[in-house]
This record gives structure tokens, sequence and C-alpha cells, in this order.
């Protein structure tokens, strides 16, 4: 326990102090770890197919569908398109889906609202008849790439997003004040890509969604697909399990 002198040796009790924190660490990191399914957009050639995810791209409709338009009368933006087959990770609400597809307007809500408040998103069944379209909003920045699912096994909510039990809040709290820990950043991330899964990585302090919403899904800003949610912001899609309905939030610096 000690190296080459007295004044570096370490009492046993802080190391044994140290090994009950970190095994405490790795017991709350079990308790808030969530799966996520993380998409990149572009950097490989697309195929067309109709089971490619996109990012500024919708192709897949039914019959009598088209792009929405807000509630100025104006198109909206085909912002995106998941199709789920194949993805490594869906969450439970998603179940039965085989396609989300998501427009916004050009005014995007910056409170929590309600689909089809000047955006639109649309929940397509396994049973579902749907039809190749190739339209497009000319007026869009939006640049269309396919995206890349891969697979995160740990994300974890922000400090401050409200998604950590009250309990387990306080506990931390009380391990950084007493330098048990330094920051809970060491030891976990939030991932900030377009995602289906894990938790929002709110950019401000996080929102309560209502009885009954989960979180599922994020699109973030895109420098490649010259996305900027307002200022390199974020948009998130919560569900409601008993309803169906989905509500849309969006933060931003």
């Amino acid at each position: 326990l000690c190296h080459l002198t007295a004044a570096s040796c370490i009492p046993l009790s802080a190391i044994i102090k140290s090994i009950k924190v970190m095994k405490r660490i790795n017991e709350i990191k079990k308790m808030l770890a969530k799966k996520a399914t993380i998409f990149t957009s572009g950097g490989f050639k697309p195929t067309y197919s109709d089971t490619e995810s996109w990012i500024g791209r919708v192709y897949l409709y039914k019959e009598d569908e088209t792009i929405p338009v807000d509630s100025n009368g104006k198109m909206m933006f085909p912002l995106l398109q998941i199709c789920l087959d194949g993805l490594p990770y869906i969450p439970d609400s998603l179940k039965g889906i085989k396609v989300l597809t998501v427009f916004v307007s050009d005014n995007i809500p910056v409170e929590l609202v309600g689909n089809g408040n000047n955006w639109v998103l649309r929940e397509y069944k396994e049973g579902d008849i749907l039809v190749n379209k190739d339209l497009s909003n000319n007026s869009s920045p939006i640049k269309p790439f396919p995206l890349k699912s891969r697979l995160i096994e740990e994300d974890y909510p922000i400090f401050d997003g409200g998604d950590i039990p009250e309990d387990i809040m306080e506990e931390l709290e009380e391990m950084e004040d007493s330098e048990e820990i330094t920051d809970y950043y060491d030891y976990t991330e939030c991932h900030s890509e377009h995602k289906i899964g894990g938790y929002p990585c709110y950019i401000q302090s996080g929102i309560n969604w209502g009885e009954g919403y989960e979180f599922v899904l994020q699109i973030a800003s895109d420098e490649k697909a010259n996305l900027n949610i307002i200022d390199s912001g974020n948009i998130y899609l919560a569900k409601n399990r008993l309803t169906g309905d989905w509500k849309l939030y969006c933060d931003f610096y």
C-alpha cells in the first residue's frame, strides 16, 4: 500500500471507501442505463430501398397522403423517416410499428405541443400498405441523407433533466458535495445524436411530459444535413402508451 515513502502511503480505510463508492456508482449506473439506437447521417451510398431511414427525406406514404401543411397553409419540411425493421433496438412503445415519418413547419414549435401543431408525426403499423412517392419541398433547407444505425448499450439521463429518481439525485449530490466522486458526467454519457430510445439529451433543463408519456425519439441539429433547430437545438418526441398520442418539445442554446 505504500510507494517509496510514508508520505505516499494510501490509508487502507481510504482504499476501502473508494471501492465502496465505485461499487455504488456502478449500481446506480445499472439502474439508470437504457439502450438506444443512434443514427448517423451519410457517409455511405444510399440503397433507396423501402427499408432505408433518412434525414431530410420522406418517401413512404399511404395512397391518399402527401406532405402536410402548417397552420399558415405552407407545406412542411420532410424531416425524418425511420424504418424500424432491423434496427438494433426499439422501445416497447414502438412494437408493431414499421415506419415513423416526421414533418415540421419552418416555424418550429418551441413549447410542448401535441401532434399536428406545426409538426406531424405519422406512425405506420405492420399491416399498413405504403406507397413510395417522390415528394419534396423545394423550399426546405435540409439536405437529405440516409441514416446508419448502431446500438448504444448504455445511455444515461442528464443530471437536471428530471429522469433521475429523487432519492438517487440526493445521493449523487451528497457524493459530489463530500468529494467522494468528481462529477456525474465523468461516469455517464447522454448521447446527443439522433436516436430512438435512451434518454432525451436536453440542452436546457428537462420538462414534465405529462402522465403516461414516455420519451421515444430525439432529432438533433445536423451540420451535414444543414439542419439547425433554432440555435443548434434538439427536437424531442414522446408517446403516450395508453392513448398513442405524441408530443413534441424543442430546446436550444
